[in-house]
């Protein structure tokens, strides 16, 4: 690359002299742009790709691993980087870098912050990255050269890893005095992704904030406030293994970090993060819109009343919620979107209960985020509305379950024995299901004097830890076998083997008759991976991975579930060796494997899909590009795709919505798929350059590394068609960037029913759908129950007069409500069929209600007519229900209110129901839940109550001494 000796840049300084962060942030990326011949990437979002392990994307590396690992696809855009910049949107809260509870009560800890950052893919290495480094803080930004410190790795003896002394002579090549040029240990200079994989030494570079000539190197890494990190370069060479031993990378990789909040803070000439123009435009707005006293920097005990820390606590949280809400991650149950609660929460508690502020101060500060990072995250600017949406109506629910908090509290300590702890399983449940800050549950017991169980709590905690965490690393073992490691891979490349020609996929055609026909491939073993090694042969009986030349097997990708099927060796058609899985690990497709008899490189096979699942797959993705499709036309072009999942039984999607969705629109978008499926639509596929892809208008594609050239699926018009410039045919259709298999005509779909519609969180639906057979089934289904429905309204109609027969009316609308909420069946039916048996159930209630108040007041009549003016009736009287018991002696003391009633029913259960009510004139000496207390004891049964009103139940022997019990307890108290 051709670029000028000397390189200028220079920035525009503010009114103050000092480099806005926009300007620092851009300087950052022309250089390496510009002066270095690097490739300028925009941010990946902060929600992982393809990585279950991390909860938020947590450093600039995060979309790089599958370089550094060696599995990136060949021919994929990634696989063609070598030098690489860009700023990239970092989120540090739950999981191994967690700084959540750290943010505020310092000024430099932040749950989402920007990594500068520029890559290096075995192209440039240390003498390059470093003179880069000291090129631009010391020239393009001026930093002065005397408060600069660097630090290399001084080795580790018990890895035999001898210190980075290239490293070091290179910064005193770059002039830096030797006095600053610090060795450190494995802790500090030796950067590692996980617990395997790549790694490497690393050389930090540090800033003084004092200076003045005076040496600081005793302070580096020290914990200082003064002295700081503010790079990291990392030189990738080694691997870690399993058993913990390094070995040396296959190709050599640089990735480096600076956090743009650090750097902006230097160049402003500020102490704290806080005080840069990144955040004070923000803490102005918290000021304004909460009224109290302004945010003075202040920390720890000088900070009274904890007011600057909640300051901090907003404004940083705010920043975290706009990021993470733009890129698909809302507040919800579990992992990054439970973390994402979390700081919701936290902040709206500071808002509230520090700050003071009215509700919707959190909501009011987006403008102001999207006016400070929208110019570097456009995608901020987008979708300011729906974020100040979401915290919003997040705000409300947690006000809501703080309140529902307070009054389980409440209740538990009200029946807490004396001297005990708080239950953990309690706070377990308040802190896990409703969200409630375990911080302020001690604060709530530590305020009546109570603790908490801690001990039980942090036992409840580590056996959600484990099991959350066993179920990752079964995984993790299960793929052993399935993903080459990074030496393996780098052997295979080395050897020259030819990545997988997995072509043979869309080898299939329509026969004469309308069926499918899937072309045979015949293929030869390369290799076998097994334990983490490339062997020649697997004995019999073992699970392995087999790497073949060339393979119709598709591995899951693309949201596509893999095919299975089996491969036999030639001339040997009676041993089949089962293929379970299929995975795609750099250009390799891996097929699972366990050997029925020893299989070794060089065998040929002939290997067979299995076609009933294949079809299956085939025409559940192509329903599901016509679903998206269908969606988009019903909901809105802004409605986006979130996700999807195809496998031989269902499919499911998630997608963007700014609501629930209605019946009408789910009828609605079934009817679109409908039209398509009967104008057997054909679908066209074609491979072609991924430059000329994008540029197609109403092209549809997800947050994914696609490989060049790229493979179109257009529904109804020819790829040829929609690649033509200017051309608007893909608006009016599905054509979608895809490397699934698919059906060549939509005819075979036969039919689709979303059989579930639910929102996952707030603005994100997701729906689940059957095609064919199983679709005709749950419509059949549905008909059936909206047929057991209709029978039941019927017969609610009729209005019959007897209770018991309205109660299994009402008892079988209960179980229908069941069977319509558990079944597969339309969705948009479902829902009608639950708002007419909501309806029902309602009309039963009220009937039963009605007929029981009918009959108690003919009974009422009766008994009033037999105990003329008595100022106590005590009789039996029949009674389907305790229910229609207590109305009877309700309505007998309403029209005689100075009479006290108490009164038997006998069941046929051989069980008495007892009733009573006190009238208010015999208060206190007379109480009903005493009176029915002796009755009940007589009959070896229980009662309880109020003074007023009382009830129970005994067995019917005794029920003779207890309407004796009941007239001598009532004459002892008149």
């Amino acid at each position: 690359l051709a670029v000028p000796w000397r390189w200028r840049y220079t920035p525009r300084r503010g009114e103050s002299g000092c480099l806005p962060a926009g300007q620092v942030r851009a300087a950052f990326l022309r250089f390496f742009q510009e002066r270095h011949g690097h490739r300028c990437l925009p941010s990946a979002p902060v929600r992982p790709r393809g990585d279950p392990r991390l909860l938020f994307v947590n450093a600039g590396m995060n979309q790089f691993k599958p370089i550094f690992l060696g599995t990136v696809h060949p021919r994929s855009e990634l696989a063609q980087h070598r030098r690489v910049v860009n700023s990239q949107k970092c989120v540090r809260a739950g999981g191994k870098h967690n700084d959540l509870e750290d943010v505020g009560r310092d000024t430099y800890h932040h749950t989402f912050f920007e990594m500068l950052g520029n890559w290096s893919f075995g192209d440039y290495f240390k003498e390059e990255a470093c003179s880069m480094a000291w090129e631009l803080l010391t020239e393009v930004y001026e930093i002065p050269k005397d408060r600069l410190y660097v630090t290399y790795f001084g080795g580790d003896s018990s890895l035999g890893l001898s210190a980075d002394e290239e490293c070091r002579d290179i910064w005193l090549h770059l002039g830096v005095p030797a006095n600053h040029v610090l060795p450190f240990p494995l802790k500090d200079n030796f950067w590692e992704m996980g617990d395997t994989g790549p790694c490497g030494p690393c050389t930090e570079i540090h800033y003084d904030h004092v200076g003045g000539g005076r040496n600081a190197a005793a302070l580096v890494n020290q914990g200082s406030p003064d002295v700081v990190e503010i790079w990291n370069l990392v030189f990738m060479q080694y691997s870690r293994e399993v058993e913990g031993t390094l070995l040396p990378l296959p190709q050599h990789h640089v990735d480096t970090g600076m956090g743009l909040e650090r750097l902006v803070t230097i160049l402003q000439n500020k102490r704290s993060n806080y005080d840069t123009d990144l955040f004070t435009p923000i803490l102005d707005a918290i000021h304004k819109g909460c009224g109290g006293p302004r945010y003075q920097g202040l920390v720890g005990d000088a900070d009274v009343g904890r007011v600057n820390m909640a300051y901090r606590v907003v404004a940083d949280h705010v920043r975290t919620l706009c990021v993470c809400i733009t890129d698909g991650i809302y507040p919800g149950l579990s992992g990054a979107e439970l973390v994402l609660r979390r700081i919701l929460r936290r902040a709206v508690r500071f808002c509230s209960e520090v700050l003071h502020a009215p509700p919707g101060l959190l909501a009011s500060l987006v403008p102001t985020v999207v006016e400070v990072l929208g110019d570097a995250y456009p995608e901020l600017t987008k979708n300011a509305d729906q974020i100040m949406d979401i915290i919003n109506e997040n705000e409300v629910a947690f006000l809501s379950s703080l309140e529902r908090g307070r009054r389980i509290i409440e209740r538990t300590v009200q029946q807490m024995e004396p001297s005990t702890d708080f239950p953990a399983e309690v706070a377990w449940s308040l802190y896990g299901n409703l969200g409630f800050p375990l911080d302020l549950i001690d604060l709530m017991l530590e305020e009546k004097g109570i603790s908490l169980d801690s001990a039980a709590f942090n036992k409840l905690a580590l056996e959600d830890a484990k099991r959350k965490a066993g179920g990752l690393q079964a995984g993790q073992l299960d793929n052993r076998n399935m993903c080459l490691d990074v030496h393996s891979l780098a052997q295979l490349q080395n050897s020259k083997m030819p990545a997988t020609d997995d072509s043979p996929k869309y080898a299939y055609k329509l026969g004469q008759h309308g069926q499918y026909e899937f072309s045979p491939c015949q293929a030869t073993v390369l290799m076998l991976y097994r334990d983490q090694s490339l062997q020649k042969e697997a004995g019999a009986g073992q699970r392995c991975g087999v790497i073949l030349d060339r393979t119709n097997f598709y591995a899951e990708q693309g949201g596509q579930a893999c095919d299975q099927g089996y491969m036999i060796r030639l001339g040997q058609q009676d041993i089949l060796f089962p293929v379970e899985s299929v995975r795609l690990c750099g250009g390799y497709v891996i097929h699972e494997v366990t050997t029925v008899e020893t299989l070794r490189a060089g065998d040929q096979v002939q290997l067979f899909v299995d076609e009933a699942r294949r079809l299956a797959c085939m025409t559940n993705h192509t329903a599901t590009h016509l679903l998206n499709f269908a969606l988009r036309c019903v909901l809105g072009d802004s409605t986006e795709q979130r996700g999807s999942h195809v496998t031989a039984e269902r499919l499911r999607f998630d997608f963007d919505t700014k609501g629930p969705v209605t019946v009408e629109q789910l009828q609605q978008v079934e009817q679109v798929v409908q039209d398509v499926i009967k104008r057997n639509e054909a679908v066209h596929m074609a491979e072609v350059p991924l430059t000329l892809a994008r540029r197609v208008q109403g092209l549809r594609a997800v947050d994914e590394e696609y490989p060049d050239p790229v493979r179109i699926v257009s529904l109804g018009v020819p790829v040829e068609t929609v690649l033509t410039r200017d051309s608007e045919a893909a608006m009016q259709t599905s054509v979608e960037l895809c490397c699934g298999t698919h059906l060549l005509q939509t005819g075979a779909m036969e039919d689709l029913a979303i059989i579930s519609e639910r929102q996952l969180v707030k603005g994100i639906s997701r729906v689940i759908a059957v095609t064919g057979g199983q679709a005709k089934q749950a419509r059949e289904v549905g008909q059936c129950l909206a047929m057991e429905v209709d029978s039941v309204s019927l017969r609610m109609k009729q209005r019959t007069t007897s209770i018991p027969e309205m109660q299994n009316l009402s008892k079988e609308v209960g179980q229908l409500t069941k069977v319509v909420a558990n079944t597969a069946m339309p969705q948009w039916q479902r829902k009608e069929l639950q708002t007419v048996l909501k309806a029902l159930q309602r009309t039963a209630n009220t009937a039963i209600k009605k007929l029981e108040v009918q009959q108690a007041e003919e009974k009422a009549q009766s008994l009033l007519a037999k105990h003329c003016n008595q100022p106590v009736i005590i009789d039996t009287v029949p009674a389907d229900s305790l229910s229609i018991l207590m109305k009877v002696v309700n309505q007998l003391c309403d029209k005689s209110p100075g009479t006290s009633v108490l009164l038997l029913s006998p069941q046929v259960s051989g069980e008495v129901l007892c009733a009573c009510q006190v009238s208010k004139n015999c208060l206190p000496v007379f109480s009903a839940a005493d009176w029915a207390v002796a009755v009940c004891t007589q009959m070896e049964g229980k009662a309880g109550g109020s003074p007023i009103v009382a009830k129970g139940s005994g067995n019917a022997k005794g029920m003779q001494g207890a309407l004796t019990t009941a007239l001598q307890f009532a004459q002892s108290k008149l």
